[in-house]
């Protein structure tokens, strides 16, 4: 297991959409073991392989809080196949935009699909929390960011950010 580097915005291969994974082999599994250890050594609740990346579509997620027992939770080519009407507003990080958190609107519920990593096909509802942390991950495995539901004039304010601090880096 490896703690391996977080890619931040501008970083292109956040907005490009992932693929899926064909075969659940030793790649994989070293891939989600890695991924739970940057996550939690970040810490976030939530990590999708392109953060790391890796355009495999993979998510792991954790929403115990610190003085809970670990919650991991391993998502394999997920997809939401149901949505509820009714909302529910968080307000969101990412570790991939660092110290940045808004308020975003959400369906309160999803049902998501997804493989295990015993190659098990389970369907499963999420509600609160769980709801709103699957479908920002799933989000990055099709090259959205969560700030893409923000306001145009939010969205270009934090982007312009960290395009400046990116440059600052590179010419540093």
């Amino acid at each position: 297991m490896a703690i391996r580097p977080i890619l931040i915005i501008p970083e292109p291969k956040l907005r490009l959409i992932c693929a899926p994974v064909d075969k659940i082999d030793g790649e994989i599994r070293t891939l989600v073991a890695d991924m739970f250890e940057t996550m939690y050594d970040a810490p976030g609740i939530g990590l999708a392989a392109p953060q790391v990346g890796v355009l495999k579509r993979v998510v792991t997620i954790d929403i115990a809080r610190e003085d809970e027992p670990k919650q991991p939770l391993v998502m394999i080519n997920p997809e939401i196949v149901a949505v509820s009407e009714e909302k529910s507003v968080y307000s969101e990080g990412c570790l991939s935009i660092p110290e940045y958190y808004e308020e975003v609107e959400r369906p309160a519920e999803v049902t998501v699909r997804y493989q295990t990593l015993e190659r098990e096909t389970v369907e499963q509802v999420a509600a609160g929390l769980l709801a709103t942390c699957v479908q920002h991950e799933i989000d990055h495995l099709n090259g959205v960011l969560f700030i893409d539901h923000l306001s145009k004039l939010k969205r270009d304010r934090v982007t312009k950010k960290f395009a400046k601090a990116a440059k600052r880096e590179t010419t540093g």
